[in-house]
Order: C-alpha cells, then structure tokens, then sequence
C-alpha cells in the first residue's frame, strides 16, 4: 500500500433483497485531500459510506486503512471510530440542550465525577486550535447550524480520526456559513486528515475539493482530480446520458405573444396567518410560473395560503372561472390540487408507512378512509408509478423511509399524479437530491405542462426556475415586488428585482 493512503476499499459489493446496491465498487482516500463521493440518488453513494463506517458489513471486497496490507471488517460505527473514521451526517446528531464542552465529550468516559471547568478549558482549547467560533460554556441549540457542524466535527478531530465523513453538511447553511466550514475543512487538510465530501452542490465540489469519485447505478465510473473535469463531463459522467432534451422540452413550454389559454386558477386579496400582505395570484391551463426570490421572502408562504394549508384570512378564489371556498389542504383536493411541500421528511412522507402506502394516502383520503382501496388494486397502482418515475425500490412494501431522497421525492410525486390534479404546486422538489434527479423531475414537470398540466415550481436555484418556468412572481419581505416572463426571465433582471433596482436596470 502507498504511504499516503489512508483509506483503500477493492471490489466492495453489497446487495439487499430485490437491489443489488454495489457492485466491485473501488475507493481511494489519501492524507490531507478533500474527496467528493458523486452520484445520483440510488448511484450507491450512501451504501459505500455505510459500509466504510461499520453500518453496514460488506458482501465482498477488501478494506484497507492506513498503509496496513491487511483486510479488515468493520463491524459496528464503534469499530470504525477507533480504527479512525467519523462521520458528521447532515442532521446534527448531538444535544441541544447541552454546552459546546458536554457535547463534545459526552459518551467519551465512565466517570461518576466530571471536573467541569477542565472539561471546558479543554473543549475551548480544541475550539481555539481549529478557529470554530464559539464558546464552550454556550448550550449547543443557541449556536447556527454551521457552529453546530463544526463541534460535530471538532469532536470527530480530538478522536484522532483519520478519514473524517462529510455527508450533505452544508444543504442547510448560508453562504457565510459554508465559508467558515469550507475554512475548517482546508485546516484538517492541512493537518493531514483525509477527507470524504458528499453533497449535491457541484460548485461545492469546485471550490473545495481534490478529487471526486463517480459512482452510477452501484459501479465506479471513474476517480478524476478535479482541475481536469469540466462540470459538464461531471454532470454528463453522473447521469450516463446528455441533458439536451431538456433544453428542447422548455422552448416548447415558453409563450410567444398574448396566451390566451384559460385560467385554471385565480385568486384574489388572497392572506392567511402565514402571509404578509394580501395578494393577487393567477395561473393559466398548462402553464408553468413559480414564485422566486430569498430564503423567508414569502414564496412558501404564498403558495401554503393557495393550497389552504396555513389558514385562510382573506381573499377570493375561482377555479375555472367559479368561486370556490379553499379553507384547509381537503378543499384543495377536492378542487383539483395538489401539494408537494417544501419539507418533505416533516410534511411530506410518513416514513414508517410502505411506498405503495404513501403513494396511495391522497388518494384515499379523497376517497375517504371507510371505503379503503384493496391491497390488490393499491399495489398494482404503486407498480404503475414506481415504474413510470423510475423509483428505485426493492418493493412496494419497503419502508419509505428507507429510500434515498430522490426516491422518496418521487414517490411524493407520484402521490399528487394520482390525484389527476389540475393544478400542481411543487415547493423546492428538487432539493437535497442530485444533478439527475433534478434533471428528471424538471423533464417531468415540463411533459405535465405540454399535456395542459397548470403547475407552480418553486426552486432556490434561479437556474432550475428558469429552466422550467415562462413566468416569475418575484418576492421579497413578503410582497410581490414584481413578475418577470419573456426577455426578462434571465438571472441578472430576476436579480435585481429581489434587490429591488428594477428602474436601474431598465
């Protein structure tokens, strides 16, 4: 083994009943790099890192850790901490309720008497040495997101780990926040650790990373230093095929003149508890619009209110030309729309239900819950959509939380299709999923659109609204501060009407 390698796993192989998730996977890490673990969600990513931490035991395959020539087995996350491998997950995993110093060393002793005080002076030590900005004393739940990685990953570091595991860290942070992680990270490096990065940001990858390893559908496609692998190959090595089609499918969706196809759905002074200020709100029979700006501008809020799902104070609506009284998520239904929410672990699958229950749940709570939908007749439906999205699933039984988040992102998806909406509001559907999931569902919501689908899309990344949308509603502190279609829809206008320079641009 070469001096420099800290961590080397040959033909790693692991399958589960009905998947085969990995298949002669081979996977290098050296001292002091950041690699990047790339793929689509199901490619296989979070197996391997399953693997390498003990979670799960590999079917075939070899490991090797730190120069050893020996193969070894890591049985349990507690094996592959002492032989020098932690993992920071992207839901922090400590206590909230306690001090920076408790939760760095909680678990780590069997003392019935803790010196408080060095136990702090200790914690600030390490603090100190890796510049994470916090102190020991201050409970861990008063700290931002980011501070609460870095502890997570200051108490990793004192563990004397050698490969750290990164998984999503920053799908939750702000810019200044990477930035401080992305510092922290480089420091490790320096000091020799080796790092495995996983995240769905490519330009993540760019800034901060050595190395990226691909894996699609269980298999390496290949190890690539980053300086020599155009976005594009990445994107193109990730997906096995080319994004073209996309391209093509939105010109078909954009409007050329006056549009005068009918309006599905219209409202009026709409507000609820949730909304800031009253708005008009429109959308015409498969038109595709969404709701752009910042984080907290009110693009959420907006569409909860259309869909009734924070409660209704005020305003009219008309469904096709007739009014109708939207007061909770049922009348929705009733009136012909669907609802993909934001968070889709809190508000969207209920994880210790099958797939094929939570596919059907719309559905039969439209039909009602007395008059239930056979097993036969709700797993032949299950079928039909987890082949028609692709869900990567061993049956339509298994546990939802069980999948990856695209999967389970589909299988939201294919909740609200069953439905026959008229009108289909998706609130972030692509996020925390890869570049190839993205690309389906855009493709998806464009086809639904071509078929007279009327659907609201609502993305952080301006580059996926304009991708998919021939209109903007463009928020910010609340309001409506302006609609964006034709020769306006590009990223600098849609800039600066968040910012609210329009008349400086004109």
């Amino acid at each position: 083994m070469t001096s420099d390698i800290v961590l080397s796993m040959r033909g790693i192989s692991k399958s589960f009943p009905g998947v085969r998730a990995l298949h002669a996977v081979d996977f290098t890490l050296r001292r002091g790099e950041i690699h990047a673990l790339m793929g689509e969600n199901g490619a296989g990513k979070s197996t391997l890192v399953k693997v390498m931490t003990g979670v799960y035991q590999k079917d075939s395959g070899s490991m090797y850790i730190d120069g050893s020539e020996r193969d070894i087995a890591i049985r349990s996350p507690q094996e592959a901490q002492r032989a020098g491998i932690s993992t920071v997950y992207q839901e922090i995993t400590l206590c909230p309720n306690l001090t920076v110093a408790e939760n760095m060393f909680i678990g780590r002793g069997n003392y019935m008497f803790v010196n408080r005080r060095a136990l702090e002076r200790k914690a600030a030590a390490i603090l100190e040495k890796l510049k994470i900005p916090a102190r020991a004393t201050r409970l861990l739940g008063e700290c931002s997101l980011a501070v609460q990685q870095m502890v997570a990953i200051a108490r990793a570091v004192d563990m004397e780990c050698k490969v750290l595991v990164l998984d999503e860290p920053t799908s939750s942070l702000d810019e200044q926040e990477v930035a401080l992680l992305f510092s922290l990270m480089r420091d490790l490096r320096s000091r020799g650790v080796g790092i495995v990065f996983i995240t769905h940001f490519l330009e993540q990858v760019y800034e901060v990373c050595d190395r990226i390893t691909v894996l699609r559908n269980g298999e390496l496609v290949g190890e690539f230093m980053v300086k020599d692998l155009p976005r594009v190959q990445l994107i193109s090595k990730m997906m096995g095929k080319e994004l073209e089609e996309l391209s093509a499918l939105h010109k078909a969706n954009q409007t050329t003149g006056e549009d005068n196809r009918p309006c599905v759905y219209e409202a009026r002074d709409l507000s609820s508890t949730a909304v800031r200020k009253a708005f008009d709100f429109s959308i015409r029979k498969g038109e595709i619009n969404g709701f752009a700006g910042l984080l907290g501008s009110g693009r959420s809020e907006s569409v909860r209110a259309i869909f009734g799902a924070d409660r209704v104070t005020g305003g009219s609506v008309r469904i096709n030309g007739a009014p109708v009284n939207i007061a909770k998520p049922s009348d929705a239904m009733a009136s012909g729309i669907g609802y993909l929410p934001e968070d889709r672990k809190r508000d969207g699958i209920v994880a210790d239900l099958s797939v094929r229950e939570n596919i059907i749940l719309a559905l039969q709570a439209m039909k009602g819950f007395f008059r239930p939908l056979s097993r036969e007749e709700s797993g032949k439906i299950a079928d039909k959509y987890i082949a028609l999205l692709g869900i990567k699933t061993a049956s339509v039984d298994t546990p939802i939380g069980s999948l990856s988040g695209g999967n389970q992102q589909k299988a939201i998806l294919a909740r609200w299709l069953l439905t026959n909406p008229r009108y289909l509001i998706l609130d972030e559907p692509t996020r925390g999923i890869d570049v190839g999931t993205k690309v389906e569902i855009q493709k998806l919501v464009l086809k639904l659109a071509e078929e007279g689908m009327s659907v609201t899309f609502i993305s952080s990344e301006i580059e996926e609204m304009l991708n998919t949308c021939s209109r903007l509603i463009v928020m910010r502190d609340g309001c409506i501060a302006g609609e964006l279609t034709g020769d306006d829809l590009h990223e600098s206008k849609i800039m600066h009407t968040i910012a609210g320079e329009e008349a400086l641009h004109e």
